[in-house]
This record gives C-alpha cells, sequence and structure tokens, in this order.
C-alpha cells in the first residue's frame, strides 16, 4: 500500500501533467529563463488555512531552487488582506505552479474553514464531527488532513482501515447476525486487527446488535431526533455511537445534545467551497 507521502507525490505529478502538457507556452514564450521574481499569497476571505505544507511541496517538486518563507501556518486562523507566505524564484516557475498551489491551498482551506464552523457549532457538547469517503477521486488525503486541521476527526480513510457493515453488506450477507459473524471470521483468518462498525435503520436493528453484540461502534443511520435520544439511552454507553444520514449545519447540535459520540457530515468534503486567495507578484 502507498504512503500518504507516495499519494502525494503522485497527485502532484499527475497536476503538473494535466496542467502543463508539453509546456506552457505563455509563460515560456514571454518570460526570460533567468528572470528572477518574487510572489506573495494573498488571503482574500476570512477562514482557516490549510495545505502549506503540500504547497511547499508541489514548489519544491517543480523547482527545488524555489525558496518559500511561511508566515502563517496550517490552521491559523486568517483574515482578508493576510500575507500567508512569500516565494522566491525564478518567474517562470512561479507562474507555472501558481494554478496548482492555488486549487490545493484553496480547497484545502475550504474544507478546513467549513470543519470549523461544524466544530464550533458543537462546542459544549462531547460529540465529535467526522468526515466521509465522500471525497474528489484521487484528492482524499488532502481533503482529510484538511478536516482534521479544521478541528474534525477522520473516520476511516478508505475501505481498507476499518470494517463497516452498512446496509447492503447486511441485505447481502443474510442479516446482522450473519454479517457480523462473518466478519470476525474473516479478521481471524486474515490476522487482521480492526474496528467495526454497524449501521442500523430501525430500532429492531439496533436490538439485533446489541443481542449479538462484536462490534465496536453503532451507526444510527437517519434516526430522528427524538430516536437518535432513545436509541442513545439504549445502547447505554455499551458501544460508541455515531449519527449519520441527511444531518445539516442547522440539525447537527441538536443530535449531538442526544448524547451520541460522533456524527459523520459528508458536506465537510463535497459540498464546499473553496477560500477565496491569489498568489500575486510583489
Amino acid at each position: 500500500m502507498l504512503s500518504v507521502e507516495e499519494l502525494v507525490d503522485r497527485l502532484i505529478d499527475l497536476a503538473f501533467a494535466e496542467d502543463i502538457g508539453d509546456g506552457d507556452h505563455t509563460t515560456l514564450c514571454c518570460i526570460p529563463e533567468d528572470a528572477m521574481g518574487k510572489s506573495h499569497l494573498l488571503i482574500k476571505e476570512n477562514g482557516i488555512l490549510a495545505g502549506v505544507e503540500v504547497a511547499k511541496e508541489v514548489f519544491r517538486r517543480f523547482d527545488p531552487t524555489m525558496q518559500v518563507e511561511v508566515l502563517m501556518c496550517d490552521g491559523t486562523r486568517v483574515k482578508k488582506g493576510d500575507i500567508a507566505m512569500v516565494v522566491t524564484g525564478k518567474v517562470r516557475s512561479l507562474l507555472q505552479t501558481e494554478r496548482l498551489m492555488l486549487n490545493i491551498m484553496q480547497r484545502m482551506s475550504g474544507i478546513a474553514t467549513m470543519t470549523d464552523r461544524y466544530v464550533q457549532r458543537l462546542e459544549g457538547t462531547k460529540t465529535r464531527v467526522l468526515d466521509t469517503r465522500k471525497t474528489t477521486p484521487g484528492l482524499r488525503m488532502l481533503e482529510k488532513q484538511a478536516v482534521k486541521i479544521g478541528g474534525g476527526c477522520n473516520h476511516r480513510i478508505g475501505l481498507f482501515d476499518m470494517i463497516l457493515l452498512k446496509d447492503n453488506h447486511i441485505d447481502f450477507a443474510g442479516g446482522i447476525f450473519n454479517a457480523i459473524d462473518r466478519c470476525h471470521k474473516y479478521l481471524e483468518e486474515k490476522h487482521l486487527d480492526l474496528k467495526i462498525e454497524i449501521e442500523v435503520r430501525s430500532f429492531d436493528e439496533l436490538q439485533q446488535v446489541l443481542d449479538h453484540g462484536g462490534v465496536d461502534r453503532i451507526m444510527l443511520d437517519n434516526f430522528s431526533v427524538p430516536d437518535t435520544k432513545k436509541a442513545v439511552d439504549i445502547i447505554g454507553g455499551r458501544f460508541e455511537t455515531e449519527s449519520s444520514g441527511g444531518i445539516t449545519f442547522e440539525t447537527i447540535r441538536d443530535y449531538a445534545e442526544q448524547g451520541v459520540d460522533f456524527i459523520s457530515v459528508g458536506a465537510l468534503t463535497h459540498s464546499v467551497k473553496g477560500l477565496d486567495m491569489s498568489f500575486k507578484a510583489c
């Protein structure tokens, strides 16, 4: 399995390949090869900064001679007019790395800013906000990193680091008991140590899980706020609890106040607006 660093390196290489192709002809035709310059990253909207470390890697991989002065680190609460970094180097390099760096930083900062809003919304409760696998293909590692920078928690990175028995798994397996039993048999045969979460859609399914056991977390899928309270009381702290399905910024605190441990929010990554910023000559 590829490491996070290897995945990011592949992403950067692919992004340069699709953007530059056989050459940035606009830059090559009008900028001398030996021209040197400086650009700064200007923040144009209040939010949480994310992607600084990835941006440094973008510059390094394209042109190791570029010098990056970081003025604001990942996780900094920024405001319109702030200068987050200054980059010095060949003008051609500054121009050819500009869009990729901005695409990454705007996307990650937007996710971190959105996550921070949800985290603030839950302040005073024990509930933590989780991301999901509803991410941009190829960008998952960066988007989940941005969630953490914004104060949220990662659920699972992919299909490989946790067992999550959802409705389709349960139905195809022939029911909750079968799904859990097969899960344990598989983990034993493969010598794997993975946490097990199971989704329930009704109180009947919840009771089946409680009767059987063998899981670490129960996901309450599309439960109403009153039913969430009832379910949390029934579970009684025997398993971790997670609410999921149709929960919005307006309703998330209502769910948190029912005592669930986690609430997963797909909107953190699939419906986010990038944070406005620009990379300008200075």
